[in-house]
């Protein structure tokens, strides 16, 4: 079983950068995939980054060229700079392990002037 507790989430300006941690009771590079969805109220979840074990990443469009998913041995990042108003959701860290997939508890992204 893996644990997953994320961070860094605020309220922040639009233009504005935050950096979003995902820390894991395994580690990290055990893990199959790593990825970071969101959830905006009314609207289903969505994945925006992943980054798998071999160190290949993948982006949702709407982020790409602005977010960055990086990780270490004890976390996942997500680097969000150039923040636009609609994304502004509940950031949530997935943890796949072999056949199971695991959640954080989420963490609030407001971007608002």
């Amino acid at each position: 079983q893996v644990q997953l507790v994320e961070s860094g989430g605020g309220l922040v300006q639009p233009g504005g950068s935050l950096r979003l941690s995902c820390a894991a009771s395994a580690n990290m590079f055990s893990i199959n995939v790593v990825s970071w969805y969101r959830q905006a109220p009314g609207k289903e979840r969505e994945l925006v980054a992943h980054i798998i074990s071999g160190g290949g990443t993948k982006y949702a469009d709407s982020v790409k060229g602005r977010f960055t998913i990086s990780r270490d041995n004890a976390k996942v990042y997500l680097q969000m700079n150039s923040l636009k108003p609609e994304d502004t959701a509940v950031y949530y860290c997935g943890a796949l392990l072999k056949t199971v997939l695991y959640w954080g508890q989420g963490t609030q992204v407001t971007v608002s002037s």
